[in-house]
């Protein structure tokens, strides 16, 4: 379970580093000033126009928001319920990170193709490392 604990500390710092990108963008588009107040005069209605990569950071940052929760339930319960299913759950985890990294940056770099793919597989990952804790 070492392996799973590590990818769900991985994962949660991926979670929390998703929007240093389009909150610094935010900050050279707004201004530092306008950034540090808040909102632009207007917000949301007049919002000032951001490059498409800065709305994609933005919605792959609260992708992982949404996902996370089942992740971290996963994991906690297959180490609670201990069994021999460790090393499984190592890997999934593992392919949890891995495939949530390249879904940020497929997102962000707008790659349509490949981003269901590699998000399936995080789903996927945590559907298996579920099925270790239930059955």
């Amino acid at each position: 379970m070492e392996t799973a604990y590590y990818y769900l500390a991985l994962s949660g710092l991926l979670t929390v580093l998703l929007w240093t990108p389009y909150i610094t963008a935010r900050m050279f588009i707004w201004g530092i000033p306008t950034f540090l107040h808040n909102y632009p005069e207007g917000f949301p209605a007049q919002e000032p126009e951001t490059p498409l990569w800065v709305e994609r950071a933005k919605r792959a940052h609260l992708n992982m928001i949404e996902t996370m929760p089942a992740f971290i339930a996963v994991v906690v319960a297959a180490g609670l319920m201990g069994g021999n299913s460790g090393v499984t759950v190592g890997i999934w985890a593992e392919i949890f990170f891995i495939a949530r990294l390249a879904h940020a940056i497929v997102y962000i770099l707008g790659i349509p193709v490949l981003r269901t793919p590699v998000y399936l597989v995080s789903w996927a990952a945590i559907l298996v490392i579920g099925a270790q804790v239930v059955l």
